[in-house]
Order: C-alpha cells, then sequence, then structure tokens
C-alpha cells in the first residue's frame, strides 16, 4: 500500500538508547487517513506517529474496514514505488489484486500472507477486486537495516496454518510462536501473526524477552497483561517480557495482530513510500520515479496512470526518533 497523503511527515526512527523495560502497556490511538479522494476508501494509521514511531522493525501500520466497497470503491492504490522497506499484506475479509515490476501477479486473500522486498526498488499496484464487497485487513512495512537496504527486490506468498491454543487459535505469518515459524525470510527477527481469543477467553503466549511487542486489536473486549485496549488501537510493550496475556471480555471471539521484533537500533528516514538514510537519498529515490527510471520498473495490467510523487519540503529533511520504551512522547507513562 502506498502513503498516499500530499504532504508526508519525514521521520527519522530508531530506538532511543538506554531503554528500561516498563511495567505497563503504552496505548496509542490512531489517525484516519484517506486512501485517495474524499469519498475514498479510509484507514487507520498507527504507525508512524509521534508518540512511537517503530516497534521492532516495523515501522507502518495500517488498518482499515469493514468497508463496504460499494459506498467508498473499495482499495484502488496505482503503481507507486518502494525503496528500503518490505510490505506485509494481511487480510481478514474480502481480496486485493497485486501486480508489481517483477512481473508478480498475485492475490492477496483472508489468512494468506504476501510479503514484498523493495529493497533497492520496486513498484506495485492494489486493487480490491470486483467480487470483493467487504475489505478488512492490515497493510505493514518493515525496515531492511543498512547492510540489506539494497537488497534485490522480491515477492513471496505463504499460507500459515492455523494453532490452536488454551482460549484461542493463533496463525503465524512472520518469526516464531506457539512452537510455529514461518518459512518466509525476513532481514531481522521479526514477528508477526494473528491471534484470536474466544468469547470470556484468556490466552497465554511465551514471547522473546528481547523483543518488544506490538498488540494490535481489531476487535473484541481487549485487554492486554490487564490493560484494556481498543478496537483500532495498538498497545506497546517494551522488552523484557517473557509472556502475555490476551484476555476477552466480550461475548464474541476477539481478533488482534501481534508484531514485535528486537528495538531497531539504526536511526532511518522515512518519507512517502521510501525509506533511507539521507536526505540526498530520498531525493534520488523521488527523481528517479519522477523520470521512470529503469530503477524501478514498470507495472504491467493496471488500467490508469502511476502515483506521482509529492513536492518535497523546501527544507532538508528533519527526522525524529522514538521515545524511550514505555514513555510517550507527551512524557506521560503508559497506562
Amino acid at each position: 500500500m502506498s502513503n498516499t497523503e500530499t504532504h508526508p511527515a519525514e521521520l527519522r526512527c530508531g530506538s532511543a538508547e538506554d531503554e528500561a523495560p516498563a511495567a505497563g502497556v503504552e496505548v496509542l490511538t490512531a489517525r484516519n487517513v484517506p486512501l485517495g479522494g474524499p469519498r475514498a476508501m479510509r484507514v487507520r494509521r498507527t504507525l508512524p506517529q509521534r508518540a512511537r514511531t517503530m516497534i521492532g522493525a516495523w515501522c507502518f501500520a495500517d488498518h482499515y474496514g469493514p468497508d463496504d466497497v460499494a459506498a467508498t470503491g473499495g482499495m484502488d492504490v496505482a503503481p507507486h514505488p518502494h525503496i528500503g522497506l518490505q510490505t506485509v499484506s494481511w487480510l481478514f475479509t474480502g481480496e486485493i489484486e497485486h501486480r508489481d515490476s517483477l512481473g508478480s501477479h498475485a492475490f492477496v486473500r483472508p489468512g494468506e500472507l504476501n510479503l514484498m522486498t523493495g529493497g533497492r526498488g520496486i513498484s506495485h499496484s492494489e486493487v480490491s477486486t470486483p467480487d470483493t464487497t467487504v475489505l478488512h485487513g492490515v497493510q505493514l512495512w518493515v525496515v531492511l537495516p543498512a547492510e540489506h537496504r539494497d537488497t534485490a527486490p522480491d515477492f513471496r506468498h505463504h499460507v500459515p496454518g492455523r494453532v490452536a491454543l488454551d482460549g484461542g487459535e493463533v496463525r503465524v505469518f512472520l518469526g516464531s510462536l506457539a512452537g510455529e515459524t514461518s518459512p518466509v525470510r525476513t532481514f531481522t527477527p521479526l514477528l508477526g501473526a494473528e491471534v484470536a481469543v474466544a468469547p470470556g477467553g484468556t490466552v497465554v503466549l511465551d514471547v522473546d524477552p528481547g523483543f518488544e511487542h506490538g498488540v494490535l486489536v481489531d476487535s473484541g473486549d481487549v485487554r492486554v497483561d490487564g490493560t484494556p485496549v481498543r478496537p483500532a488501537e495498538l498497545g506497546y510493550l517494551a522488552p523484557g517480557r517473557g509472556a502475555l496475556t490476551l484476555a476477552n471480555g466480550a461475548s464474541e471471539p476477539a481478533r488482534l495482530v501481534l508484531l514485535g521484533g528486537p528495538p531497531f537500533e539504526e536511526e532511518i528516514i522515512m518519507w512517502w513510500n521510501f525509506i533511507g538514510r539521507t536526505h540526498e537519498e530520498i531525493v534520488r529515490a523521488r527523481e528517479d520515479w519522477q523520470s521512470a527510471a529503469e530503477r524501478f520498473g514498470r507495472v504491467e495490467g493496471y488500467e490508469g496512470d502511476r502515483l506521482p510523487a509529492p513536492i518535497l519540503p523546501g527544507v532538508t529533511l528533519s527526522p525524529r526518533a522514538n521515545p524511550p520504551a514505555g514513555i510517550g512522547r507527551d512524557g506521560r507513562s503508559p497506562r
């Protein structure tokens, strides 16, 4: 998915020094972002934001739906570029057609992972299919570490199995959890999983204490280690936990996406759909896209024009860093 904001903020992301484990859960609220015009589909963006820009190498999280495609037209994101990152597509309902400059033509379906590596440069389009009436899911980005940021672009598809748990079930699409390991390669240690918690149930998960974690709630009356996290909110947990307790007080199943990874120590600049290390790197990527350079290839089969890049700000990109774990940018402790 593209960041379709016409004035995207420039961010310098990375973990702050001397982080200490937090006892509580930092709850992050989302902001609404339109994917196109005023009647277009809207997404709820929880990463990046001023309170916290990254969780491990996860740097972007859009949560959307249930979206009535008849009312909004669904998803129609024209060809757009990426560098320095991987995109992770995960659906709950509906279907999206993916095309990219590698020649990949695939479909994103519920419970199936589509992972695209941008590396030194790729472009792709995403369009909800004609039979889709309701669209509902998440789109996530992962930063590539400096040593791999210019890797060759790639595309992978994986269908994880369901793992039954006491009180629910899990599908692990990246990393390892509950005895299940995804075969899909990542360039830093990561965890990505959909977790379902039964009505009135509780799931206790053993997690890596070296990871920080994010719990993005899709539905249910969820408590994360005792802290209420409402639908569309993201609960952040600092490193230091060996277990994570997820409780659902609702009479319907709860659904959430669990993200994790060790704090990402590198500082990066994220602007529009690009992740780099310097202002000049971002400027060069934008110029290459605008000039239709070979670097980004071409997406065949999409009917319509490419997305133009936004105008760069008239100053050197001014990034900002993650706050210390457990303390929001406003200085308040987690609840």
